[in-house]
C-alpha cells in the first residue's frame, strides 16, 4: 500500500515515487491522481512528458480512461532539469522512454527537495526490464506495481503482448497493437509466436 510523505521541513530533501506495470494497469490514472491532489493542496507542480509520445494529446498526460492533464513534451531526460527549478512536485509520464540520464535527474532533483512521481513500464513487449525503470525503481523510497486484467485469462496481468510483427523496442499504441496478459497466458503466446514464425520460414523455404 502507498502512503504519501508526511512533511518534514527540517529535512532538506525530497523523494521518488516510481509506478510500475504493464500496459493498461492504470498507471497514468495513477500519477495524474496523486498529481492533481498535488495541485489541489496549492504545491507547484510540473508534469514532463517523451516527446515522442503524442498518440492521445501533444502536450497532455492522458490516461486509457481519458483522464487528463497537461504536461510539457521534451525530447530527453536533460531537459527536465532545466524546466523543474522551483518546483514542489514533478511528475514524469512514460519514463522508459527516456534516456539513461532519467536516473541522475530524478534523483538530483529529489536531492533538492523536490517530490518526483515516475510511471512507465517495467517490461518491455519481450518480457525484459525497460530502459531506465530498473535504475529508477532502486533508488525510489516507493515503488508501486499495478496491474492489468488479463484479456485471455481474467487473472492479474503484468506482461505487454505485442500483437503485431513489428521487432521495434518503441512501438506506441494501443489494444490494436497490445493486450495485458498474465504471467501463463504471456508465455503460451510467446510460444505460439515461435512456432508460427517457424512454420512461416519453413514454408518460405520449400517454395
Amino acid at each position: 500500500m502507498f502512503l504519501e510523505n508526511t512533511v518534514n521541513h527540517k529535512e532538506q530533501f525530497g523523494w521518488i515515487e516510481v509506478i510500475c506495470g504493464s500496459m493498461f494497469s492504470g498507471k497514468t490514472e495513477e500519477l495524474i491522481r496523486r498529481l492533481k491532489r498535488a495541485q489541489f493542496a496549492k504545491q507547484k507542480v510540473e508534469i514532463f512528458k517523451p516527446a515522442i509520445d503524442t498518440r492521445y494529446h501533444d502536450e497532455m498526460v492522458v490516461s486509457h480512461d481519458s483522464n487528463e492533464i497537461r504536461s510539457t513534451p521534451v525530447p530527453a531526460a536533460a531537459n527536465i532539469a532545466i524546466l523543474a527549478q522551483g518546483c514542489d512536485v514533478v511528475g514524469i509520464d512514460e519514463a522508459q522512454f527516456f534516456d539513461d540520464e532519467i536516473v541522475k535527474i530524478c534523483n538530483d532533483l529529489a536531492n533538492s527537495g523536490i517530490r518526483v512521481i515516475v510511471a512507465g513500464l517495467d517490461m518491455d513487449f519481450k518480457g525484459n526490464p525497460f530502459g531506465p525503470m530498473p535504475a529508477l525503481m532502486a533508488t525510489a523510497e516507493y515503488v508501486t506495481k499495478v496491474h492489468a486484467v488479463c484479456t485471455r485469462t481474467g487473472n492479474l496481468a503484468n506482461y505487454s503482448f505485442r500483437k503485431t510483427d513489428n521487432e521495434n523496442l518503441v512501438l506506441l499504441g494501443e489494444t490494436e497493437e497490445y493486450e495485458p496478459l498474465s504471467r501463463a497466458a504471456y508465455f503460451n503466446a510467446m510460444w505460439t509466436q515461435s512456432a508460427q514464425d517457424i512454420e512461416v520460414a519453413k514454408d518460405q523455404k520449400e517454395q
